[in-house]
C-alpha cells in the first residue's frame, strides 16, 4: 500500500510542478479534488499541499532580481555601488549600470567624440570585471537638463530591464548633471507603469523600489541610510571596476581637484590610492544601519559598506521586501 501511494505521489509531483507554474492555485485544488487516486488519509493530503506550498515559494523566488543603477557619468555607479553590484552578480542576479551622459567633457586635454569613445571603452572593461551590463546614453556631459526627452530615455531603460530596484543620485549635489539625473529618475517613477507614456515600450505592472545613492550633502536635507550593504568581501572587485576608469581617477579628477601630485606611479599603490580616495568610510549613521541589518556583532567587523535611502516615489518596501530585494543582508 505504501509503495503504491509513493508511486502515485511521484506522478502527482510532476503534474503539480507543471501546474503550479501555469495555473492559479484554485484551479489546481479543483483538479486535485477530482482525481481518482488512492489517497485516503489526511496525512497524505497534507503532504501534497505542503509540496504545493513549497513549489509555489520556489517559483516566486526562482527569477533573478533585476537591478538598475543610474548615474550621470560613466563612473558614477561604480563609485556609489560597485561593491553592491558585485554582490548581486555573485548571487546570480542581474545588474545594469546606466550613464545618462557620454562623459565627453570630463578631461583636461581630451574631449568630444574621442573622449566619449574612450570612456565607453572603459565602461565595457568595467562590465567584464564586475559582470554587469553597462549602457551609456548619447547625451553631452555638462549639458544635461531634466527634459521630457531624457525622462523618456530613462523610462524606457527601466522598463526594458524590467527593474525590481532602481538606484540613482539624490537631486541635491554639487554637479548639475548629478542633480538632474536625480530629477529625471524621480520623474520616471510611477510613469514607468503608465501605458500611454513611451508607448513603444511595454509598461511595468508594478512600480519598482526606487533608492538613492549615498552622499554627504546636508542641505536642504541630509542623506538617510535606510539600507546598508557590507561590501568588505568584494572590495577588491569594486577597486577593479574603479581602476578601469583610467581617464577619470588618474587623470581628470586629480587635475580638476589639484591633487595630481598624489597619484602614485606604482600599480599596487594606485589601488591603495583608490581605496583611500574613492571608497567612502563607514560613518556613524551607516554603522547604525549596518547594525540593524547585520546585527551589532557582525557590524563591528564590517570595514566597507555602501548605503541607500528609500525614495518615496517608488514602491515603499517593508523590511521583508528589503531582505528579499537585498538577499546579501544579514539574517
Amino acid at each position: 500500500m505504501q509503495c503504491a501511494f509513493l508511486k502515485n505521489v511521484d506522478y502527482l509531483m510532476i503534474a503539480i510542478f507543471i501546474l503550479v507554474k501555469y495555473f492559479r492555485i484554485y484551479r489546481l485544488i479543483y483538479w486535485l479534488k477530482n482525481l481518482q487516486l488512492n489517497i485516503k488519509t489526511m496525512k497524505n493530503w497534507l503532504f501534497i499541499f505542503c509540496f504545493l506550498g513549497i513549489n509555489s515559494m520556489i517559483f516566486a523566488q526562482d527569477r533573478p532580481l533585476q537591478i538598475i543603477m543610474i548615474g550621470a557619468h560613466p563612473d558614477d555607479c561604480d563609485i556609489k555601488s560597485g561593491g553592491t553590484a558585485a554582490l548581486f552578480v555573485a548571487m546570480g542576479h542581474h545588474v545594469k549600470f546606466v550613464s545618462v551622459t557620454n562623459g565627453d567633457a570630463g578631461h583636461q586635454s581630451e574631449g568630444g567624440g574621442m573622449l566619449a569613445k574612450r570612456r565607453i571603452a572603459e565602461t565595457k572593461e568595467v562590465a567584464k570585471r564586475l559582470g554587469v551590463s553597462y549602457d551609456v546614453l548619447d547625451n553631452h556631459d555638462g549639458e544635461l537638463l531634466p527634459t521630457l526627452e531624457i525622462r523618456l530615455q530613462i523610462i524606457r531603460k527601466i522598463r526594458e530591464w524590467k527593474a525590481d530596484v532602481v538606484i540613482a543620485p539624490r537631486s541635491n549635489d554639487y554637479h548639475p548633471d548629478h542633480r538632474y539625473t536625480g530629477v529625471v529618475v524621480q520623474d520616471a517613477a510611477f510613469m514607468v507603469g503608465v501605458p500611454n507614456i513611451a508607448p513603444d515600450t511595454p509598461p511595468l505592472r508594478k512600480n519598482p523600489v526606487f533608492l538613492y545613492f549615498q552622499d554627504n550633502f546636508k542641505k536642504p536635507n541630509p542623506f538617510q541610510a535606510d539600507i546598508a550593504v557590507d561590501i568588505t568581501s568584494v572590495i577588491a572587485k569594486k577597486l577593479d571596476g574603479l581602476d578601469a576608469h583610467q581617464s577619470q581617477f588618474f587623470e581628470w579628477l586629480p587635475w580638476i581637484g589639484n591633487y595630481e601630485s598624489e597619484i602614485p606611479k606604482d600599480k599596487a599603490k594606485q589601488r591603495e590610492y583608490l581605496l583611500s580616495k574613492r571608497v567612502t568610510k563607514v560613518n556613524p549613521e551607516v554603522k547604525k544601519a549596518l547594525e540593524k541589518w547585520y546585527g551589532k556583532e557582525k557590524a563591528e567587523q564590517i570595514n566597507y559598506a555602501e548605503a541607500f535611502e528609500i525614495c518615496e516615489y517608488g514602491s515603499i518596501p517593508t523590511e521583508a521586501d528589503i531582505r528579499r530585494l537585498f538577499p546579501m543582508l544579514g539574517r
